[in-house]
């Protein structure tokens, strides 16, 4: 690649040791590289976590050692200056009076007010010690559970080392209905976390299906996004409401709550009947075709994808119904695909044959079991500078120095074979049978043709001309010399939040690569690749211990046999089944929590949630306050805000930028970082995470420990080579440079003077051959991208970094026959292509229900000063936002006596809350929208502050769920509402009040904010 080299990274550190020279560096606890403004005056650039795992450039304005105030970094490409309500709103949070300082133990009954008691690190940990050693030897480890969810800057630490110190597969996670779901249809179809959509490269068509980043950074920042939505040709809102952004929208897509998949499959009919799919990639890139026999009784190949590879050194298998060469000839390989080619006779003419005949194969072969050309059609093996030829990017719009990046053409095939995707052929098995056999592409063909447009229209509620307008905007190539499509998609949480999780985000992957927008620029490109140590998917600090459990711990995950493709994705257990469990002890016993960051109240039924907490014997809580979660812990422990930390940092989605979150200030008293916490904890639990390493450190966070950081290049990634005979793993070898010979490119001290002195990298200059690079599949970077799951020797992985076209997924395709579902749900056909069905409790599913609860309930919208359930105990952001509200179209307002900013009761018969009415004819007719994850930190008296009064998961079924990844239905379910008057509300109050009668701060002159107030004292 001429344009760019790997030079360029080795010239910015070449010139950050120059410019630092041979001065010693201190620990950046007591150095920040500020530019100083005045003489006790400094300004830090930093990397904002006030939400999500966005990566928004802030400044931190410092003045004699207090935090005074965050601006937007003008100099941050990636979110252009922005900052927003939550980012100003930090120093509150960092200084707020009601932040733990020290570890605390309950000494008051579960259930009451805790009445914490202050206690010495060294008291609580070897608490936690004795408490988790005697349920252990009760119960086993699986007794003990782990719950996380949205990192602070790293707490993580319940999906990695934990599960493995505490032999538990036990691990509740709010990843299992925000992005989870995604990213476990994403490893089927293609690749993990290749959903995420390169919007800061400006797409000409810009898709943003079930979410408003524009209100709240997560993906991208919302300026970012504003600026995206506003540039481009064609924008295209998806959402049942009319977001901000959707009223400037050329199409809205008002679909009923979650109809999403029925409206993925209707675009996918029409970009099938209008030809609008790219068709070399169709033929090239995806198992479209691949030939499907339905008159197999037994046909097993190896899976060879991430992963599959258990730690005893086993593997899933998947069983198919595709054609494989060993399916017609005796010691044929179970890796070689059949297809029927279109071009034989005319390639027999010029001398070149196939094996057999009409059909020729592509090898999904992964591991060289046959030859070395897995990843490859019949014939051919190009080379990987053949594989890069190509042109910069041709995007517009793009902010003054960004980098387009490389795009490499797409390969004709070599020979000009035309693999068949439409058709019906004739296969003579070994057995002697004859069969009929069709490309998937015609059974993809018939599932989207049951959601045509007009069939879709009934289902979504969208007028059939409607759907075929926005679905030819998104696909019809603006500027088809680019030789890429128009765009990704932006899918956002709503496709997750329900029952069909899993197979929407197959319908809409699988749509963004017919189309060709995947890892093409502002296509799907999945997470930003950075070498820093210590990074993973594009945020930073893994921990070591991050595979799963040994099978037969992991075989006893809470859920696996309700959802058996937990099995196969084994990251998490299923959460709302884990909390039943925890009271009734059905499988088997669940004792303990570990908490760090998780929320009982994001995905289960929360009151069924809260009741589990309760019944615990033994409960720890890692958190910067007293919240609803504490109030059921034993042993609570105070960690650091993200001013008070440092971390390398890089994009978690496709941004493609490059940083660190910078530490400014002090944390106050005894407050810790995470890492710390869980480090001391294996050390007193006995746990060697790194036996090589003398010192014992975790190697993940050494610029932590040691003040190094690594900027490494692919050869140089330690990783390991697996040799399997019989299905077994008999050899493991290290490769590449050994950890211990690592050189870093950067102290700590070095990389913090560099972003200092020239703020955020381009992943695109820091790594081009990667980052830099789009169509990956075809130069082998796909497979190469998650090269950090097996860099370490007590990582579990193979084949990773192995640079073979192709994707991570068994058959080296993307997958819209998804042979993982094949293999797990083998008696069901119709999971294995995109499907869609009505959501439990809906008025389509249950209509007699619609009789007694008439309006749908849709939840989890993006609040501006508000992320899930954090801040509402920040001053500025409460009195912007004091009360939830639930939005009701005027008209159904008026129908039941409901006027603007009443409270209103929302029932179920699982629960009922209140809100209050927000009048918007944004939202339709039948439909309500109301805010979730709700509590009020300043009902201190009752044990839950409060969110039973009003958190929306309260109305939800526990057991109505996604029957693949277990999401729960958090919309698209029937309530109903009425006016909440003194007749009919608790101590005759229509506000919600604690159980003394207290109201909650309902307006933004309630004396008690000032309350919140930061304080500069007391932080010792």
């Amino acid at each position: 690649m001429s344009r760019r080299s790997f030079v360029k990274t080795a010239a910015i550190t070449a010139g950050a040791a120059a410019a630092l020279g041979a001065q010693t560096t201190t620990a950046f606890a007591e150095s920040t590289y500020p530019e100083v403004i005045g003489n006790d005056t400094v300004v830090v650039k930093t990397c904002c976590r006030g939400c999500g795992k966005m990566e928004c450039g802030v400044k931190v304005i410092v003045q004699n050692g207090r935090a005074i105030r965050v601006e937007g970094d003008e100099g941050a490409w990636q979110s252009m200056g922005n900052c927003c309500t939550k980012s100003q709103s930090s120093i509150q949070a960092a200084y707020h009076p009601d932040r733990l300082h020290y570890p605390m133990k309950r000494t008051n009954p579960k259930g009451e007010e805790p009445g914490w008691v202050r206690i010495s690190w060294d008291e609580a940990l070897d608490t936690i010690v004795d408490n988790l050693r005697e349920i252990t030897n009760k119960y086993g480890g699986e007794s003990i559970a782990c719950q996380v969810g949205t990192s602070r800057i790293w707490c993580m630490h319940s999906e990695s080392i934990l599960k493995n110190m505490l032999e538990t597969p036990n691990n509740i996670e709010a990843w299992q209905i925000c992005k989870g779901p995604r990213h476990f249809a994403g490893t089927m179809v293609s690749g993990f976390g290749c959903s995420w959509m390169e919007t800061i490269e400006r797409p000409k068509v810009y898709v943003q299906w079930g979410g408003a980043s524009e209100m709240s950074n997560y993906d991208d920042s919302c300026r970012t996004t504003v600026d995206v939505a506003s540039r481009a040709d064609v924008h295209i809102s998806v959402d049942p409401r009319m977001a901000n952004m959707g009223k400037e929208a050329d199409f809205w897509q008002h679909l009923h709550p979650q109809t999403d998949g029925a409206l993925a499959l209707a675009w996918t009919h029409v970009v099938i009947e209008n030809k609008l799919y790219d068709d070399l990639y169709v033929k090239k890139w995806t198992n479209a075709p691949f030939l499907v026999c339905e008159d197999f009784d037994d046909a097993w190949m190896d899976e060879n994808g991430f992963p599959t590879i258990r730690t005893d050194g086993s593997y899933w298998q998947v069983k198919t119904r595709l054609l494989k060469e060993s399916d017609i000839v005796e010691g044929g390989s179970p890796y070689k695909f059949l297809v029927y080619d279109n071009n034989w006779e005319e390639l027999a003419k010029q001398g070149v044959t196939h094996q057999y005949g009409a059909f020729t194969w592509f090898n999904a072969d992964q591991e060289g079991n046959i030859d070395d050309t897995g990843g490859f059609w019949e014939g051919e093996n190009y080379s990987t500078a053949k594989a890069y030829e190509g042109r910069e990017a041709a995007q517009e719009n793009l902010l003054p120095g960004q980098t387009q990046g490389w795009v490499p053409d797409l390969l004709p095939f070599d020979p000009a074979i035309d693999p068949a995707i439409e058709g019906e052929f004739e296969v003579t098995l070994k057995d002697g049978r004859t069969v009929k056999v069709k490309p998937v592409w015609e059974h993809y063909k018939a599932r989207a043709a049951e959601f045509a447009p007009e069939i879709a229209a009934e289902i979504t509620g969208i007028p059939a001309q409607e759907i075929i307008d926005a679905a030819k905007a998104y696909a019809t190539r603006i500027d088809p010399e680019t030789g890429y499509g128009n765009g990704g998609i932006q899918y956002m949480l709503a496709i997750e939040h329900g029952t069909n999780a899993i197979q929407n985000a197959r319908a809409l992957d699988n749509l963004v690569g017919i189309t060709g927008n995947f890892d093409t620029p502002g296509g799907n490109r999945g997470p930003t690749i950075v070498p820093i140590d210590g990074d993973l998917q594009g945020f930073g600090a893994w921990a070591p211990g991050a595979s799963t459990p040994p099978a037969e711990i992991n075989l006893k995950q809470i859920g696996i046999e309700k959802f058996p493709l937990l099995g196969w994705w084994q990251y998490w257990c299923d959460g709302p089944t884990i909390y039943e469990t925890m009271v009734s002890s059905d499988p088997y016993p669940v004792r303990a929590l570990w908490n760090e960051s998780g929320n009982f109240m994001s995905f289960a039924n929360t009151t069924t949630a809260w009741e589990g907490l309760l019944s615990l014997d033994f409960f720890v809580d890692l958190n910067l306050w007293h919240a609803p979660s504490t109030d059921a812990a034993d042993i609570i422990l105070p960690v650091a805000h993200w001013i008070e930390l440092n971390s390398p940092r890089a994009s978690q989605g496709s941004a493609g930028a490059m940083g660190a979150t910078v530490k400014c200030v002090q944390p106050p008293a005894e407050a810790r970082y995470d890492p710390e916490i869980v480090m001391d904890f294996a050390k007193r639990w006995g746990y060697e995470w790194n036996p090589s390493d003398p010192d014992n450190l975790w190697p993940d966070i050494q610029w932590q420990l040691d003040d190094s950081i690594k900027l490494l290049s692919d050869d140089e990634w330690p990783y390991q080579e697996w040799t399997v005979e019989n299905g077994k793993v008999v050899k493991c070898e290290q490769k590449g440079t050994p950890l211990a010979e690592m050189k870093p490119k950067y102290t700590w001290d070095e990389y913090v003077a560099e972003f200092q002195a020239n703020g955020w990298w381009q992943a695109k200059d820091v790594d081009p051959k990667q980052w830099g690079t789009y169509r990956r599949y075809q130069t082998g970077g796909i497979r190469a991208r998650n090269r950090e799951w097996a860099r370490l020797d007590y990582t579990v992985g193979k084949g990773i970094a192995d640079w073979k076209p192709g994707f991570r997924t068994p058959t080296m395709k993307q997958e819209i026959w998804s042979t993982v579902m094949e293999a797990h749900h083998p008696d069901d056909p119709s999971q294995f292509i995109p499907n869609w069905h009505p959501a439990p409790h809906d008025r389509q599913a249950e209509p007699e229900r619609a009789k007694e609860y008439p309006l749908t309930v849709t939840t989890g919208r993006r609040i501006p000063v508000y992320f899930h359930s954090e801040h509402r105990q920040l001053p500025w952001t409460r009195e912007l936002w004091p009360v939830p509200r639930v939005e009701i179209n005027p008209q159904t307002a008026e129908e039941y006596g409901i006027e603007q900013g009443d409270w209103v009761w929302i029932e179920t018969e699982w629960g009922k809350i209140r809100e209050v009415a927000d009048l918007y004819y944004g939202v339709p007719k039948n439909v309500i929208n109301c805010e979730h994850t709700w509590w009020y930190p300043e009902l201190s008296q009752d044990a839950g502050h409060g969110f039973q009064l009003s958190a929306v998961n309260q109305l939800i079924d526990n057991s109505a769920q996604d029957p693949h990844c277990g999401s729960s239905n958090l919309r698209g379910y029937l309530a109903k509402i009425y006016k909440a008057t003194p007749e009919n509300s608790p101590f005759s109050n229509p506000v919600p009040c604690a159980s003394d009668g207290t109201p909650i701060i309902h307006t933004s002159d309630d004396p008690r904010l000032k309350e919140w107030l930061p304080t500069y004292e007391g932080r010792e």
